[in-house]
């Protein structure tokens, strides 16, 4: 019998019947709500109201959605004016439906109790009203404009909810999307329309524009931070505490010994001798030591806990992830045995590393929900510089990609043009990437390189431009920033006054088969290190423990040795830098004042030669611990080592042959030979070998020298660099690094051998499908969902299938994903024995056939009808024919972006399906076989 109506849900039917509220496509439910629904499918029950409940509706006009957006969450949408347009030109659209999460009965007597009956009649009225869809789709369900021409396409190609961590976007879906949005824009014809389709095609150079300008003040910070960090290890200014030791006393010449010509300047050993009296120990003295060391590790392990703390991957609980999949689900006690099977991802810290391998799996069309988030952010930039200025071997340009792309992400999901389309929003990343490396090297041009060949995974020629507009923003507003107080972009930048010979191209072929040579086993190395050491021994469950143990290494070994002390950037200036007769700048002594000299010589050539060994070891143990830290730097600060020997001993071959026809077109002139542009040319080698970049690395070169008088030495040292690390070792330090954190990246670039293999092979002929033959009802499709996430089908989803004329096989007639189908069993939870049903739509020739009255009210009908997940389902896969070649099928993944591709037989029937993960898994396979 029907139960009396409480107040409140009286007041809440009244609300919903009033029409839609400007909340109803705010975004997907908190995952624990819908994992809680999902679970009482079949034995629904009505739980008490609380406050929280009502906080957590997934689609409610009782609550007012936060204006503020957060990562993971979506904004909700503004209803828009509608435009008054001739009836035979609309199609119904799909609006939003709140759902009840309070309405439950447990005691007959409870005036909050309903009957079954009642629960179910008042169900229905209100989903007659509105249909729920997720904020991701809302722009193409809100508008009320003449939308006859595209809605079919959007009908067609189904709606999306969300994506959750690690899986794929679909790039088509978001193109057919976007391609309906600026089709409506276009259609307006008043002012109003115009100015709005004007500022649409303004918006992304507006966002580039502000993405750039962020940028370069975060690294402003950045670096003045990282430069005060660096130098308070040995001491502070008198003056003025809070400036770096090049602020406290700045030179009117090079680098030199500040110690000397800066009494403003006091070190920790000076301070500790006024204290206790006693004689100053100098830079070198037992006390020095000890504060450098002590420093060095409160930076780094603070570093290493914020990273830990603050950005685990298990810390980011968004309302995408999927509620069958939390290992929380558990529909009945017969399933405890099947949380044991769910897929568990290894846990990532989202502010470590460099960030330039998980970017290239983002911008490859993967979601890691978090990852360019606010909060990540936060922790990258301040870690980075706390990092950086403990003095370990890493470098800060990598993690600055990082910086800008959470910026990119950030200021373009203000505008629902990028922030419901993730494929638009890709091209802001990497335009935002450009601008990283363009803070980082001082190169715009470079930069954009650098997303074009490393980073980015679709990059037209719209990209490249937008790319180039952001580069150039930032290093603008770095320059006026003026972060090193030299005018200069980065610290390193050098000018050469001397040319190359045609002799020294041996030399430079050396260096570059050396930086070949360094990249690919440093490759290897970090990579067995970071395996077998780091992930397969206590180390592994003591993150800050090693970073401590690392940081305690790097100053036992460095101190000692002022090029191994130095900052990073500061010893690249130095090995780069030229010296010249009669300037009493030595630059630390790597000017050797007589080169004729062995004895003059080999003293420096031994310190280069123990900081470069140094220098590599502990590149290869510290990159990837636990912690914001670069690649860059340090392999510019071993490759320029490695130069500035080679470059020091022709040097000393000249001194002592000068008549040799080999120095014979120095005629007679002792500075011939630049020690400092083998330096330069070795750093290239170095970091190609490492990163296998080349035109890029090429041209950001160009671009800290000034010139392209050096474009034939440095092009032909990354060329050979390359070539040769390719050889000893096919994969570079980011893709190494993406196989060891199990990225799902589909490398484009990559050729297979695919041998005799066929799509038969890779089909998944066990996945499984919903019938539409067959009684499909809420509670079975629950069991089919919770089966396929079990399996780790987590990015995939069901073919929709319906028997063939002759009944011997079966027809495609769709495809729903696994996120909209668990949104859409959510929504109609309570009723766990209605029948789900699947229907096609008009085709274009249909459509334009068919009177429009009857179409509206087949629609309309459809629409009102709660288990009619049509709306979800992709009418039009992309489908394959089982006898293709397995090249055809590559294709279809890397230049089409399919998330799916359906296999069918040579009549048409139905016979597997290939998710891009499970692509990606055939391809490893593939790989380790070859």
């Amino acid at each position: 019998m029907s139960l009396p109506k409480s107040p409140s849900f009286e007041s809440l039917l009244a609300l919903t019947q009033s029409g839609p509220s400007s909340a109803l496509l705010s975004g997907p439910s908190d995952t624990d709500y819908r994992r809680q629904r999902l679970q009482r499918i079949g034995s629904y029950t009505v739980m008490p109201t609380t406050q929280n409940q009502v906080a957590d509706e997934e689609t409610t006009a009782l609550r007012t959605v936060p204006s503020r957006t957060s990562y993971g969450t979506l904004p909700s949408v503004r209803p828009r004016r509608s435009t008054t347009k001739s009836l035979a030109h609309r199609i119904p659209t799909l609006t939003d439906t709140p759902i009840v999460r309070n309405a439950s009965v447990s005691d007959p007597d409870s005036p909050l109790a309903f009957s079954p009956t009642s629960l179910r009649d008042t169900f229905r009225r209100r989903i007659s009203q509105q249909r729920p869809i997720s904020a991701y789709d809302a722009p193409l369900v809100n508008s009320k404009v003449n939308t006859a021409d595209g809605d079919i396409d959007v009908r067609i190609n189904g709606f999306r909810v969300w994506y959750t961590s690690f899986s794929s976007i679909d790039w088509l879906h978001d193109a057919i999307k976007d391609s309906v949005r600026f089709a409506r824009l276009r259609r307006g014809k008043s002012i109003r329309s115009r100015v709005r389709l004007a500022f649409d095609k303004s918006l992304g150079w507006i966002i580039v524009t502000v993405v750039g300008f962020i940028t370069a003040i975060v690294a402003f910070l950045v670096l003045r931070a990282e430069q005060w960090l660096f130098d308070m290890k040995q001491g502070y200014c008198r003056t003025t505490w809070w400036h770096a030791r090049s602020f406290c006393c700045p030179q009117t010449d090079e680098y030199g010994a500040l110690e000397d010509l800066c009494p403003d300047w006091r070190t920790w050993s000076d301070v500790f001798a006024s204290w206790t009296g006693s004689k100053s120990g100098g830079d070198n003295s037992v006390v020095q030591y000890v504060a450098y060391t002590i420093i060095a590790v409160l930076l780094a392990s603070t570093s290493s806990l914020l990273t830990i703390y603050l950005t685990a991957s298990t810390s980011f609980v968004t309302r995408k992830e999927s509620g069958v999949l939390s290992p929380g689900f558990d529909k009945s006690d017969e399933q405890n045995q099947s949380n044991s099977l769910q897929p568990k991802r290894q846990v990532l810290y989202y502010a470590a590393g460099s960030g330039i391998p998980e970017i290239k799996t983002i911008l490859s069309g993967f979601v890691i929900h978090g990852y360019l988030g606010g909060r990540t952010l936060f922790t990258k930039a301040v870690g980075l510089a706390l990092s950086v200025g403990s003095g370990l071997s890493l470098g800060k340009e990598g993690p600055f990609v990082h910086i800008a792309s959470c910026i990119g992400n950030i200021v373009s999901r203000y505008h629902s043009k990028y922030e419901n389309n993730e494929a638009k929003r890709r091209e802001i990343l990497s335009a935002a990437c450009a601008a990283g490396v363009a803070v980082a090297f001082g190169a715009p041009i470079g930069g954009t390189l650098f997303s074009l060949e490393e980073v980015s995974y679709f990059f037209p020629p719209k990209v490249m431009w937008r790319s180039f507009f952001c580069a150039m923003i930032a290093a603008i507003t770095l320059r006026f920033l003026n972060p090193f107080g030299t005018g200069k972009l980065v610290l390193f930048q050098v000018t050469y006054d001397k040319d190359w010979h045609a002799y020294e191209l041996i030399f430079f072929l050396l260096l570059g088969v050396l930086g070949g040579v360094y990249g690919a086993y440093f490759s290897k190395l970090n990579y067995r290190w970071s395996r077998y050491v780091r992930g397969g021994t206590w180390l592994k469950a003591h993150p800050v423990a090693e970073v401590v143990l690392v940081t305690l290494a790097t100053a036992v070994l460095c101190f000692l040795n002022p090029y191994a002390r130095m900052g990073g950037t500061e010893l690249v200036y130095n090995l780069f830098s030229e010296c010249r007769t009669g300037n009493q700048n030595i630059h630390f002594d790597l000017c050797v004042l007589d080169p004729s000299s062995f004895d003059r010589v080999w003293p420096i050539v031994r310190a280069i030669l123990v900081a470069m060994i140094v220098k590599g070891f502990l590149t290869i143990i510290t990159f990837g611990i636990k912690l914001p830290a670069g690649i860059f730097i340090p392999t510019l600060g071993v490759g320029a080592c490695a130069g500035r020997i080679v470059g020091i001993g022709v040097q000393w071959l000249q001194y002592h042959h000068p008549n040799s026809a080999v120095f014979a077109v120095c005629e007679g002139d002792m500075d011939c030979v630049v020690p400092g542009l083998y330096a330069m040319v070795g750093a290239a080698a170095a970091l190609s070998g490492v990163t296998r970049t080349t035109v890029s690395l090429a041209v950001i070169m160009f671009e800290l020298t000034d010139t392209l008088t050096y474009a034939v030495p440095v092009m032909l040292s990354v060329l050979v660099a390359k070539t040769v690390a390719d050889a000893l070792e096919p994969k570079g330090i980011y893709d190494l690094v993406i196989e060891l954190s199990q990225l799902p990246y589909l490398d484009a670039k990559h050729e297979y051998l695919w041998s005799n293999l066929s799509i038969k092979e890779v089909a998944d002929r066990d996945v499984d499908v919903i019938r539409v033959d067959r009684h499909n009802t809420v509670e079975s499709l629950r069991d089919q969902l919770q089966s396929l996430l079990n399996a780790e089908h987590d990015d995939s989803g069901f073919p929709i299938l319906r028997p063939n004329r002759d009944g011997d096989g079966m027809r495609m007639i769709g495809y729903i994903g696994a996120s909209e189908l668990e949104h859409a069993l959510a929504v109609v939870a309570e009723e766990a024995t209605e029948e789900v049903r699947f229907h096609t739509t008009y085709t274009h020739e249909e459509y334009l056939a068919t009177s429009y009255s009857s179409w509206a009210e087949e629609v309309r009908q459809g629409g009102d009808d709660p288990f009619d997940f049509s709306v979800y389902m992709d009418q039009a896969p992309l489908a394959i024919q089982s006898n293709s070649p397995l090249q055809l099928l590559h294709q279809f993944f890397v230049k089409l972006g399919a998330r799916y591709v359906i296999v069918t037989d040579t009549d048409g029937d139905y016979e597997g399906v290939i998710a891009k993960k499970t692509w990606l898994a055939f391809l490893s396979q593939l790989e380790e076989k070859s």
